[in-house]
């Protein structure tokens, strides 16, 4: 054989050496889908950031999905299909945590990894992810209402919808705290189901000044309540003489903080959630043993409760008008 020719088959074998290393090397990455409650609303757009941020970070195939509206059963179904599929691990944060439950036990018989967000005692899951305190983060809203009603008068609290596991934890929490701290405190109906929806919150929000006059504040879990509830305030020239707070995303909020019509928000940033619930996947695939805290590369420390097998992080943001231009989403 001629030396060129030699030279010139040594070198294909090289080549498909390598693409044979770069295949093997693809074939090994993890699959993570991370399922949202709704795909394109503010609040996941800055959680998917989170996640791709992750995806590069780690070296892992980590993107978002999601159902167009909070619907359960889509939420079920995607889970069921990656199960077909046979992901690595799948993140999920869950419209209804009953509803998922059976789905969930079966991709961990699969040996998949299920991480939540929202989701505390959520049964057949991995690991929850939670980036604050819930017990501080439901009394901070429900306390900070009561102190701008100055302690009595009749308000009203919108929720995601009523199957959210963590907002109705958060309501149930403050509620319990004006039970006991501010009794002059009047819920004048049941939690309404409509804080992921601006235009649906803004409706609720002008049937509930026409059924209860004597309304003087609304409580929002749900990045998209506060929003709505503040246009109506607007249109009605209620502006100083009503009070709006909850979950809100900053730069979404900001006129509505700086006009008045919304007073206040609580929060932690969504990105960072979606990034450590990609972290804490590929963890789980690996196998890896997790201890009593953990340090998560580029974002921080947090605590684990291996009993509840929940991952607790302390990152609770006050947003109000003179701070809220100070946040980057």
């Amino acid at each position: 054989m001629k030396k060129s020719l030699r030279i010139l088959v040594i070198s294909c074998l090289i080549g498909l050496l390598i693409m044979s290393a770069f295949t093997v090397s693809a074939a090994k990455k993890l699959e993570i889908p991370v399922i949202v409650k709704i795909i394109g609303i503010p609040w996941f757009n800055e959680f998917e950031a989170g996640v791709k941020k992750a995806a590069e970070k780690f070296g892992v195939n980590a993107y978002v999905v999601g159902p167009t509206q909070a619907d359960p059963a889509q939420q079920v179904k995607m889970v069921e299909d990656f199960i077909a599929k046979g992901v690595n691990g799948i993140v999920v944060v869950p419209n209804d945590a009953n509803a998922l439950t059976p789905v969930f036990k079966k991709a961990q018989s699969k040996g998949i990894a299920i991480i939540t967000n929202e989701s505390p005692n959520q049964p057949g899951a991995s690991w929850d992810i939670e980036n604050i305190d819930n017990t501080a983060f439901g009394v901070a809203n429900f306390k900070k209402m009561a102190e701008l009603m100055g302690g009595k008068g009749e308000f009203a609290v919108f929720v995601g919808g009523l199957t959210v596991p963590l907002h109705n934890l958060w309501v149930d929490i403050g509620l319990d705290y004006l039970k006991k701290n501010y009794p002059n405190m009047k819920l004048v109906t049941d939690r309404i189901p409509c804080g992921e929806d601006a235009d649906l919150s803004h409706t609720k929000t002008l049937e509930l000044l026409q059924a209860y006059p004597n309304l003087k504040g609304i409580v929002s879990m749900g990045s998209l309540g506060p929003i709505g509830a503040a246009q109506a305030i607007r249109e009605k020239g209620l502006i100083g003489k009503f009070n709006i707070l909850g979950t809100v995303i900053p730069k979404q909020a900001a006129q509505y903080l700086k006009d008045g019509s919304l007073q206040y928000g609580y929060l932690w940033d969504p990105a960072d959630s979606g990034y450590a619930a990609v972290y804490m996947a590929m963890l789980t695939a690996q196998k890896k043993k997790i201890g009593n805290e953990i340090q998560v590369p580029g974002f921080g420390k947090g605590v684990i409760d291996q009993k509840n097998k929940v991952v607790r992080f302390n990152a609770i943001m006050d947003i109000n008008k003179k701070n809220v231009d100070s946040f980057t989403f």
